[in-house]
């Protein structure tokens, strides 16, 4: 996985008994408490900013080296954006009773708003599909791919399954962005969401601020929990103060 994946993910799969491999720059939470394997990224670009390019490539080596493997690939395998098609997209569409106008979720693997989107788009062609990228690495937007921090997405190359044509617009979010909605929504809202889900609800506020779109119903996702970030840069105020707390006792 690239390096720059949560430590909370690493400690999970460490736990389950998984040896895992990172690819890409070393993080500073990269310590001998965990047993990581750090590799060169096999990538040609600078591996800070490509280490998902660098783990597919770092994938396809074990595919060599490795009897009977088998790789399920989320960035080109079918089966990825049909799952989507068969639950995600007709779940929307019920929750909503067909009223949903918009669209909007951020691309990782492409496969979410791939495979919803084109449901939502053969029960109702005027739904509007809006994809979500880091404004650090608009890649789908055209942009060159550079490091950012809004973990799962924009994995600094178009993936093969994101089917661009039925994408009406894309809207960028900062890192930055990202997280404070992240945080406001955890205040807020009581929701423990991740990075990914703190750009899509940004994203969901600048499509709802304008007035076109008044009134009108706008769908995205959450796509993971909170509780996979502890370590990360999105709980880092609140981790300093924890521990400035236990200090005094």
């Amino acid at each position: 996985m690239p390096a720059k994946v949560s430590l909370d993910k690493q400690i999970l799969l460490r736990y389950l008994g998984v040896e895992v491999v990172l690819v890409g720059k070393k993080q500073k939470y990269h310590t001998h408490r965990i047993t990581c394997q750090m590799v060169t990224c096999l990538s040609h670009a600078d591996p800070a900013l490509h280490g998902f390019k660098g783990l597919l490539d770092r994938v396809e080596q074990l595919k060599k080296e490795v009897e009977n493997v088998h790789v399920l690939d989320q960035f080109t395998n079918p089966a990825n954006p049909d799952a989507h098609f068969r639950w995600t997209g007709p779940e929307i569409w019920k929750d909503t009773a067909g009223k949903v106008d918009i669209f909007v979720a951020a691309s990782g693997s492409g496969g979410s708003i791939t495979g919803a989107g084109r449901y939502l788009k053969t029960k109702s062609p005027s739904v509007k599909v809006i994809c979500v990228e880091p404004t650090e690495s608009p890649v789908i937007s055209g942009g060159e791919p550079a490091f950012h921090n809004i973990l799962g997405i924009g994995p600094g190359f178009v993936p093969e399954i994101l089917y661009r044509s039925q994408i009406d617009e894309i809207v960028t979010v900062t890192t930055q962005e990202a997280m404070d909605m992240a945080r406001r929504l955890a205040r807020e809202e009581g929701l423990l969401v991740g990075i990914s889900s703190g750009a899509n609800v940004a994203a969901c506020l600048k499509v709802a601020a304008r007035d076109e779109n008044k009134g009108k119903m706008i769908v995205t996702m959450f796509s993971s929990g909170a509780e996979r970030y502890l370590n990360s840069e999105l709980f880092a105020q609140v981790k300093e103060e924890c521990v400035n707390i236990n200090m005094t006792f």
